[in-house]
């Protein structure tokens, strides 16, 4: 069914406080034109957390996002072996817990899981019960980028979706404003092949907090195209289809469909998107290319297209790291040093994003509010 974004803020159904933050809303049954996007600011997203102070999916990670301003939090969804939904980057975790050091979990190393067609060795979420995986302390991912995030190795837990939900609860309330939570759906074709479908469980948490609806601060996101078109039938929250830079959704190449998500992001793609999804996340060199030097090339249409159907334009990943960062905006040669990342936000922002996706928010806050006032 086509559904159509407005730009309004969101009346804060997830709480008690009514403060609205910008650009979550649907109207799956309103065909009416948005509302002018150029007076609402685009939204920042704490890309799981504030993932480059602390190790990413952590409570503590999530509650630095939402301090330093960000109108929403990331968590990508996972599932245990008792069917409880989990904050975790991957099903596999020995690059995100402690898993790998503890022997009692030896036995449970897989060194050929076939997932979404490639084998992955390591431990995984749906091996274990959510009580086992309480006893795991996350680490963090990238310790040769992020040196200083490796301090905090070992002192927060494997939080769940509803202690998520709790957490941007009791902020939103303690600080008078509404903060907004946007989960990912992390490899849902394979999940649905081991029994533990995800699109059921998360629309069962949503529903026992009240978060149903088209004005309710939520976004569920996924890089396969299937499990959102089912989630549109079971649940009138706003969705968003994430779009990379090369390949294809692994629903397509199950099924033989040999569309790629260069294909979504053309115009008539992206009018398929809009029969049942509010938004598109977007690679940010789908909207700006890079050339063989890492510099920046020519800006593509994909927003003004997207746009057009009315979608929501999200982009990801601003991480403030040279390494990261366009050749334009790097600073010296270290490139685990802070480049220009405000530049790239100016230049992102200023081709009408909707929203970022950062993992430094305060750096996504600081650049939003240069903005130009209209």
């Amino acid at each position: 069914m086509r559904r159509i974004l407005s730009a309004l803020g969101v009346a804060g159904a997830l709480l008690a406080v009514a403060v609205a933050v910008p650009g979550a809303a649907s109207a799956r049954e309103d065909r009416a034109d948005r509302a002018d996007r150029a007076t609402h600011q685009p939204i920042v997203i704490g890309h799981r957390g504030a993932s480059g102070y602390r190790p990413e999916h952590t409570l503590e990670a999530y509650r630095l996002a939402i301090r330093m301003g960000a109108d929403y939090i990331e968590p990508d969804l996972v599932s245990t072996r008792d069917g409880v939904l989990v904050a975790r980057h991957e099903n596999e975790i020995s690059g995100t817990t402690d898993v790998a050091g503890r022997p009692e979990f030896a036995d449970r190393y897989d060194p050929d899981r076939l997932i979404d067609g490639r084998k992955v060795a390591g431990w995984f979420t749906e091996d274990f019960t959510l009580a086992e995986l309480k006893t795991l302390r996350a680490k963090e991912r990238l310790p040769q980028v992020r040196v200083a995030n490796t301090a905090f190795d070992g002192m927060f837990e494997v939080p769940t979706f509803q202690e998520v939900i709790d957490l941007a609860r009791t902020e939103s309330r303690n600080r008078g404003r509404t903060i907004g939570v946007y989960p990912e759906t992390k490899h849902p074709s394979y999940f649905v092949s081991v029994g533990l479908a995800l699109e059921e469980p998360l629309v069962k948490v949503l529903k026992a907090n009240k978060l149903t609806h088209r004005r309710d601060p939520v976004f569920i996101q996924s890089f396969e195209t299937a499990n959102l078109r089912k989630l549109d039938t079971m649940i009138d929250v706003p969705l968003v289809q994430l779009l990379d830079a090369s390949g294809r959704p692994y629903d397509f190449a199950a099924a033989g469909d040999t569309r790629t998500y260069a294909d979504l992001a053309s115009a008539p793609g992206l009018k398929w998107i809009a029969e049942y999804a509010d938004g598109v996340g977007l690679n940010k060199n789908l909207i700006v290319p890079r050339g063989a030097t890492g510099r920046l090339l020519a800006p593509t249409t994909v927003i003004r297209d997207a746009h057009r159907e009315k979608l929501l334009v999200h982009a990801w990943t601003f991480r403030a790291e040279n390494q990261f960062l366009p050749a334009d905006f790097r600073i010296g040669a270290d490139p685990n040093a802070r480049g220009d990342i405000t530049a790239e936000y100016e230049l992102f922002l200023g081709l009408g994003l909707d929203g970022v996706f950062a993992d430094q928010p305060d750096t996504a806050v600081a650049a939003r509010a240069g903005l130009p006032q209209h």
